[in-house]
């Protein structure tokens, strides 16, 4: 789920890619038997793709800025190959996982081209394979051009930090940069737990310990419930996915440490309402305080390319757990959130308008792409006319 996915790509680099399908008529396309995972892996970072989609009866289709480009030059791939190419990728544990399970995440690396994050399923009585490429770097706040804000929330002592949004949106990259952050700048103890792990997180000021979801802990529930027994000060979980990660993350919240997780949720106010409608009606107000007490921020994101076609940027709706905020939270009163956040960016909040409206002052994207994003295109054009 990474900003840096659709890296910078130079010009000759774009018109291959986009003129990809027509390289068959002209050499003759590859046979799909003879190809190996690493040669469509690196495929993709040579083209500067985000991700690589590969499926029984077409050939590879790669994402380049947002747009899926289909890679002709290589024969449509049979179920054979899209088998052969899923042992390349996992181990034996991880095939006999798959076996159990309908779905099989895993992380996978091409020396010296990328990590990536590959998604295993079945469809049509065959294996359907996506890769997603991940930076070897992790990329900082500055150029992830992040709400400065990001930095003041990972630095608290304690509380609850929330990064949602649609999958494919940046979400794992924005927690890896604020994680960064905190390592080179404060001594603390920190523990991952993710599925797969994206980032490679090295000790600086912290003690880091990733764990992953299938190999090295069950589920993130159990991942939390024994972190709180290893000395954490900070808990990065990757998904707050059912009831049990969710009461275990806010436990972890209200006994004095800093937790990060995500949600698939496009704003704050529908986070606030998604975590409490995961319980039981007799248990939604008492969780509705615990929230109120604990939680510290949102930021609710969404990629969308830039101005000049080099790439993709997340435009963040910040809410800050103010006292305001507070307040409305325990009194069940979401539906105001929105309306204090619009009228609190003198300290530092803003509606997901307010930050397309900036991002396209500053000349970053688009009027076309703000328009197509506005949660309410009318009030959107107020919002331009007044900057």
């Amino acid at each position: 789920m990474g900003l840096m996915s659709d890296s910078v790509l130079g010009r000759s680099e774009r018109s291959v890619a986009l003129t990809m399908t027509s390289t068959a008529e002209v050499g003759g396309a590859t046979p799909s038997s003879a190809v190996h995972v690493d040669e469509l892996l690196r495929l993709t970072a040579r083209m500067a793709a985000s991700d690589i989609h590969l499926k029984a009866g077409s050939a590879p289709v790669l994402r380049i800025r947002g747009e899926l480009v289909q890679q002709t030059q290589y024969d449509p791939l049979a179920p054979e190959d899209t088998q052969r190419l899923y042992e390349q990728v996992t181990s034996p544990a991880q095939r006999e996982r798959f076996e159990r399970e309908p779905d099989l995440d895993v992380a996978y690396e091409v020396a010296g081209a990328a990590r990536y994050r590959v998604n295993i399923a079945r469809q049509r009585s065959s294996i359907t394979i996506v890769a997603r490429r991940l930076s070897m770097v992790i990329p900082n706040i500055e150029d992830l051009r992040l709400p400065s804000v990001c930095k003041e929330l990972v630095m608290k002592p304690r509380g609850l930090v929330l990064v949602t949004g649609p999958t494919g949106s940046g979400k794992s990259t924005t927690l890896a940069s604020m994680i960064d952050y905190l390592n080179e700048r404060a001594s603390r103890r920190i523990i991952t737990c993710e599925g797969p792990i994206e980032y490679v997180l090295s000790d600086k000021r912290c003690f880091v310990t990733q764990r992953e979801l299938g190999e090295d802990t069950p589920t993130f529930a159990s991942a939390l419930k024994h972190a709180l027994r290893q000395d954490p000060d900070v808990l990065l979980v990757g998904e707050m996915c059912d009831t049990e990660t969710i009461s275990a993350a806010l436990t972890a919240a209200e006994t004095g440490h800093l937790v990060l997780s995500t949600l698939h949720t496009n704003s704050a106010a529908t986070t606030v309402d998604r975590i409490v409608d995961v319980f039981p009606p007799h248990q939604q107000q008492q969780v509705r305080a615990v929230l109120a007490n604990v939680l510290e921020g949102v930021l609710s994101q969404t990629l969308l390319p830039t101005a000049d076609g080099q790439g993709r940027v997340a435009a963040v709706e910040v809410m800050i757990a103010s006292p305001a905020v507070r307040n409305l939270i325990r009194g069940s009163k979401t539906h105001q959130i929105p309306g204090i956040i619009e009228t609190s960016q003198r300290v530092g909040m803003k509606t997901l308008d307010q930050a397309l409206v900036e991002l396209f002052r500053r000349g970053i994207v688009s009027l076309d792409e703000v328009l197509s994003r506005a949660t309410n295109p009318e009030h959107m054009r107020s919002l331009l006319q007044a900057a």
